[in-house]
């Protein structure tokens, strides 16, 4: 996520492609709780943790965040064998930014 003011220029085909992108990551109701919890807990997350958190399995949990940060709506960081999730500052202006362009608003 690396747009810059969405009121200063019209959109173009590739801000469609983009856009489209985010809303097809967000349209899982599981992939919109989980980018709560990472959003409310305000701080780096393991998939245990996660897991522990929601009702769902390992496997589903690392699906949703592959999908959440192929979008860069979440941010992963290694650490030896461990990776943790949060979520990426930059969605917190750029999201709503992009919503109110589609929507043709300033």
């Amino acid at each position: 996520m690396n747009r810059h003011d969405e009121s200063a220029a019209p959109l173009n085909p590739e801000d469609f492609v983009l856009y489209a992108g985010w809303f097809k990551a967000l349209a899982d109701p599981m992939r919109i709780r989980l980018l709560n919890l990472l959003a409310t807990e305000r701080r780096p997350m393991s998939v245990g943790e996660i897991v522990d958190r929601l009702p769902i399995g390992q496997s589903t949990v690392s699906h949703h965040l592959k999908v959440l940060a192929d979008v860069r709506f979440v941010l992963r960081e290694r650490s030896g064998t461990s990776t943790s999730y949060e979520v990426n500052a930059n969605c917190l202006a750029c999201f709503p930014a992009a919503v109110r362009a589609i929507l043709g608003q300033p």
